[in-house]
């Protein structure tokens, strides 16, 4: 088992003491750091400004969300961010929900899965130094007019100019329900859950096994895919205390991290049991 460190988002700032905390983690030899964004800091910058200062634990996502950027865009970000930390970065992506996708980004929020099925393509023809072309439902380029507006008719296929310091950064899909879980085990080379019970694993474990079913073979071999699952740690002798720097988060997500009826972690925490409450 490897361990890593969740950073999350910010609040009102940057917590105090994250720099220490990073540093102590790859001293202690922690696997990886992540970092997030919801709708004020970004997963990318303080990712970078942390990297800088470690020179061995790997740099993950947790998530970068797709509305907030084209798929070129993430690829450029994480191809940078894998030269300036010596092929450390590993990019968790997520769909969001609406109320942040059209809330926040002013995108349509409309069949995600298949949104994220065309950004994965489009993120790995980039990283494979490809010249990027893609005529799909929600994703074209170069751009062709599909959104309304006409095009100039000047735009054309391009390659990245910038060579990539490995053949592939990893891709890992953060998901919940049944049918992205199941692409993140046919597309992806991870799954990000985040409500998750070990001793309710039948669910994930049945869509998981949808995915890998539809694999392709030029894929990562699933005994390397990857599930870096997050788990909060809480040492005290009161369990009830303990509980209580927990249940704030969970509530977050599951009262006001989505749409009314529209809210998928709650969706997850009423799976394992614990709708009423």
């Amino acid at each position: 088992m490897k361990l890593g460190l969740s950073l999350g988002y910010w609040g009102r700032e940057q917590p105090a003491g994250q720099a220490e905390q990073v540093a102590l983690a790859e001293e202690l030899g922690y696997d990886s750091i992540w970092t997030a964004e919801a709708y004020g800091s970004d997963a990318l910058t303080p990712l970078a400004w942390l990297g800088a200062s470690t020179s061995r634990i790997k740099l993950g996502t947790a998530i970068v969300q797709m509305s907030a950027r084209t798929p070129t865009a993430t690829a450029m970000a994480a191809m940078t961010m894998d030269h300036l930390s010596g092929g450390r970065m590993m990019l968790g992506l997520g769909v969001s929900g609406p109320q942040v996708v059209e809330g926040w980004y002013g995108q349509p929020y409309r069949r995600p899965l298949a949104r994220t099925r065309e950004y994965f393509a489009v993120l790995r023809q980039v990283m494979a130094r490809e010249r990027v072309a893609f005529d799909g439902e929600q994703i074209q380029i170069p751009y062709d007019g599909k959104y309304g507006v006409p095009p100039t008719g000047l735009g054309k296929s391009l390659r990245s100019t910038l060579h990539p310091v490995r053949e592939q950064i990893p891709l890992l899909l953060a998901a919940e329900g049944p049918k992205n879980i199941a692409l993140a085990a046919e597309i992806a080379d991870g799954w990000i859950p985040l409500f998750y019970s070990p001793y309710d694993q039948e669910f994930s474990r049945t869509a998981l096994e949808e995915g890998f079913a539809k694999r392709s073979p030029d894929r990562l071999p699933r005994e390397d895919f990857e599930v870096p699952c997050p788990v909060p740690v809480v040492v005290s002798d009161d369990l009830e205390a303990a509980a209580d720097f927990v249940r704030p988060f969970i509530a977050l997500y599951v009262g006001g991290m989505g749409a009314k009826g529209a809210n998928f972690h709650f969706d997850a925490v009423a799976r394992l049991g614990y709708e009423e409450v």
